[in-house]
């Protein structure tokens, strides 16, 4: 019998698999609503297929002596699990998926490392999940919610939505090529950006009152994109970034926390979305800087601007997905063993250094995740990315049909479900101070 194909892990999955623990786990949760309902064996059978069509996620962890100096994956020809569940109908069917999707990680020694659970939708909304709220606008009496959980170690979010997109044009037999990106001006030439310096550790969100059970929180809610005036110098994503980092230091402030500056980090994914986009963690990560003083002091529009600048600049550099640290760690100088004990051991040394928070902005959902007549387009989607200590609190955000459905996903034991209703009030006080114009 032929050993299946291996290949050795890349950068980021390794960095992830040496860093796994049980009390948060590193998932990425997606979430779509549709107007209607899906045939069970259809979908089941269109979803598989998807799978078979992007067959880098049907993976997983090979088996070896612990003297190995890789981790690989090993591809198979279908899955080994079934991955396609079925919730039953009830009040607190999507509540209780969307706290799996924060508790439970698709095991990495079964292919695929994903999950995808159905709940019918019909009654009020989900509640709770996790120690959150999901108490944003749910479909009509008859929709569905897709809450798809993935192991972050081996896949990220923008590229299992694509496997969706591909699950929803077998399954509805309409196309859901992706739109083209909008066009954008070129930049005109400028000074390189003043970014301030990295040597100082950053803010830490300060605490608010947790709970006592470890683990992670969610809420999500649905918002109106911000306008922007036609020919700004900065974007959405730039207007998102300054209302995150404003939403911060008013949360610092309001608890007493001492000024410090923040470093938000922010995935870029330069990857096309077509069906040949690469499947697997496809994002480099970017850090954008603010002073104490541009937070307070500086106009909004000057505040916007100064944004605009450092993201494009930061995301121009070319760097490695986790920087150069990252590579030579995940080198194989010596036993995976080994390196895992040291990349532990000096991720415990920086977590003063580490970034504030996450602000993983998807954009304009690319697909129409159309699913056929009888389920519908896609009404919303949420994504939300993991919110491990020392960060402890995630901003995702992505926009379907107009709105912009924003995910809160927290560690409890930083901060509790009355936090963050309290920090998405800020978010959305100041994301709406960025449409100021001068």
């Amino acid at each position: 019998m032929t050993a299946p194909p291996r290949i050795p892990f890349p950068v980021v999955d390794e960095v992830s698999r040496h860093c796994a623990q049980d009390a948060e786990p590193e998932t990425v949760h997606i979430e779509v609503h549709l107007p209607g309902r899906l045939d069970r064996d259809r979908l089941r059978t269109a979803f598989t297929e998807a799978l078979r069509r992007h067959p880098r996620v049907l993976v997983r962890e090979a088996r070896g002596p612990w003297y190995r100096r890789r981790y690989e994956w090993e591809l198979t020809d279908g899955p080994d699990v079934e991955v396609v569940r079925f919730a039953p109908p009830g009040a607190a069917a999507l509540r209780d998926a969307r706290t799996r999707a924060l508790t439970e990680a698709p095991a990495l020694t079964a292919s695929p490392p994903v999950r995808l659970e159905v709940v019918p939708r019909g009654g009020p909304s989900g509640g709770p999940a996790g120690g959150g709220e999901g108490d944003a606008p749910v479909p009509p009496p008859g929709g569905t919610a897709l809450v798809l959980t993935l192991n972050h170690t081996a896949l990220d979010g923008p590229a299992c939505l694509r496997i969706v997109a591909t699950a929803a044009e077998i399954y509805g037999g309409r196309d859901n090529a992706p739109a083209a990106p909008p066009v954008r001006p070129a930049d005109a030439p400028q000074a390189p950006p003043d970014l301030p310096s990295n040597w100082s550790p950053p803010a830490r969100v300060a605490p608010g009152r947790p709970g006592t059970v470890p683990g992670n929180g969610l809420l999500v809610t649905e918002l109106t994109l911000p306008h922007r005036p036609k020919g700004s110098p900065y974007t959405v994503n730039d207007q998102l970034m300054a209302a995150t980092a404003l939403t911060l230091a008013h949360w610092n402030r309001e608890h007493g926390a001492r000024p410090r500056p923040l470093r938000i980090t922010m995935p870029v994914d330069d990857r096309p979305r077509d069906a040949g986009m690469p499947i697997g963690n496809g994002t480099r990560l970017v850090e954008v800087p603010f002073t104490p003083e541009e937070l307070d002091a500086a106009p909004m529009p000057e505040l916007l601007r100064r944004t605009a600048r450092r993201t494009r600049a930061l995301k121009a550099l070319s760097r490695p997905q986790l920087g150069h640290g990252a590579a030579l760690l995940t080198a194989p100088w010596a036993p995976v063993a080994c390196r895992a004990a040291l990349t532990r051991a000096l991720r415990r040394t920086a977590a003063p250094w580490t970034s504030t928070t996450l602000l993983s902005n998807i954009g304009r959902i690319p697909y129409p995740l159309d699913f056929g007549e009888e389920a519908g387009r896609a009404l919303a989607v949420w994504f939300s990315a993991p919110a491990r200590m020392p960060r402890g609190l995630t901003f995702t955000t992505a926009s379907t049909a107009g709105r912009l459905h924003l995910s809160l996903r927290w560690s409890r034991t930083l901060l509790g479900h009355g936090d963050a209703v309290r920090l998405r009030e800020l978010f959305t006080h100041h994301l709406h101070a960025t449409e100021a114009t001068p």
